[in-house]
């Protein structure tokens, strides 16, 4: 009886810890909620202030590397390699020897055309300086005598004729004079036409006959010239042997290539861009090539924006050349090219990664204001590049904007400004010292102006 009543009170005192422990509990997570719901979250965030400098917008893009000049060397004949001159590797000028193909037999052609010239061509000196002079004297000789003898006919006949009106002479007398006189004037005719178109005509057919058996002889003898010195391949370029695919004694075959020779001392990437982006890309612009393994860029410049789409892939073709020969930049090599797209001088510029989108896709900043909280501020960008963007507008010099911690903040949050890490300063002092540099640069010229 008294164990039963010691379970009892033993259950009535542990019901009344546990009721005590409950309303404790209740009491302190209301406590808690209400003390919650009274303070402000506030978030850490670290800010830079908009400042002036230059800024460059640029696009990148894969390119392949090419030399500016190139020469794939195929012969124009088919024949047996006798020797070359050149191995891979080797620097060769323009006009070089390069190889020599088996000739025996265009020489022998060559040759015998020459002699072939050598013959028209006297002929036609022999024709030109003798014979037609020759000719035409003696035409010119036989036309003095038939007029000689016209004339001489002329006055027989006039004596005749003046002895026949004064009966002095038979008429069969003056007859035989009339016919003598007619045949003299025939062939004095004959004689004169002859001369004249000898002297205009003749003289030149002849000359045209003569030149015309010299020229093609000479032509001949080009052609067999021509074919000979096809049987020696000279480099048409300044550069280096890259590629010799075959050996002396092999067949070269016509059109088919047997040397490959490069100018390695400009070299050219080729890149597709799109022509939105394209569409800012003028001959001339600053531009840099990246190579894998290479710490620094090369340098170079934009030498040709294509005029017209490239019909496969609907994309801007552009070479970018290298300022300076590197022996690291190589024909063939896959690169990456940055070309400046444009430049814009004492630009008010953000970090690039301060710079958001809302859900409408307009850019926006998040502002450190002076009442301690974060607001947002739509903003128009104009250049930009993966470190700085212009703020064409929404944002004035020397705001504060918040570069850590500003992504999806709320506006009008509470925020607390922390220092800046070593990277963040670093870019807020290239940015500093980039629009200090604009600033001297602009005043240096008004300065001389002045004086």
């Amino acid at each position: 009886m008294k164990h039963t009543i010691h379970l009892g009170i033993l259950r009535r005192r542990r019901c009344i810890l546990l009721s005590l422990a409950s309303a404790s509990m209740l009491f302190a997570l209301v406590g808690c909620s209400k003390d919650e719901k009274e303070k402000d979250p506030v978030v850490t965030v670290q800010v830079t202030p908009a400042t002036r400098a230059t800024i460059s917008q640029s696009v990148s893009a894969e390119a392949v590397v090419y030399p500016l000049e190139q020469a794939t060397i195929a012969p124009k004949i088919t024949a047996p390699i006798t020797e070359f001159k050149v191995r891979r590797g080797d620097r060769v000028r323009k006009g070089q020897l390069l190889a020599r193909l088996e000739n025996k037999d265009l020489l022998a052609q060559a040759k015998a055309s020459q002699g072939s010239f050598e013959q028209a061509d006297a002929t036609y000196k022999t024709s030109v300086d003798a014979s037609i002079p020759q000719q035409i004297q003696k035409a010119q000789l036989d036309a003095d005598a038939a007029r000689a003898a016209f004339e001489a006919q002329q006055r027989v006949y006039n004596s005749r004729k003046e002895l026949f009106d004064q009966g002095a002479l038979p008429q069969r007398d003056l007859d035989s004079a009339a016919v003598a006189l007619a045949q003299a004037r025939g062939v004095n005719e004959v004689a004169q036409k002859q001369l004249e178109d000898l002297q205009r005509i003749g003289k030149e057919q002849a000359i045209r006959s003569a030149q015309g058996s010299r020229l093609s002889a000479e032509g001949q003898m080009l052609n067999a010239e021509a074919q000979l010195s096809y049987s020696e391949i000279r480099s048409p370029i300044d550069g280096v042997v890259t590629d010799r695919p075959l050996y002396a004694g092999d067949l070269a075959t016509a059109n088919q290539p047997v040397l490959t020779v490069m100018n390695l001392s400009r070299l050219i990437a080729k890149s597709h861009i799109a022509q939105s982006e394209a569409a800012l890309l003028k001959v001339g612009n600053p531009a840099e090539l990246k190579l894998p393994g290479l710490d620094e860029p090369i340098k170079g410049r934009v030498t040709l924006v294509s005029p017209a789409l490239d019909p496969g892939s609907t994309t801007i073709e552009v070479w970018v050349e290298a300022a300076k020969p590197n022996p690291a930049l190589k024909p063939g090599m896959t690169v990456e090219v940055s070309m400046t797209q444009k430049t814009v001088k004492g630009a008010l510029v953000v970090p690039t990664p301060a710079v958001f989108k809302n859900e409408e896709g307009a850019s926006y900043v998040v502002i450190a204001g002076s009442d301690g909280h974060a607001h947002i501020k739509t903003v128009q960008i104009g250049a930009h590049n993966a470190q700085f963007s212009q703020v064409a507008r929404g944002v004035n010099p020397g705001e504060p904007v918040i570069i850590s911690g500003g992504y999806a903040l709320p506006d009008n949050t509470q925020i607390k400004i922390e220092a800046p890490g070593k990277e963040e300063k670093e870019a807020a002092g290239n940015a500093d010292k980039q629009g200090k540099d604009d600033s001297a640069a602009e005043a240096k010229p008004a300065k001389k102006d002045k004086d």
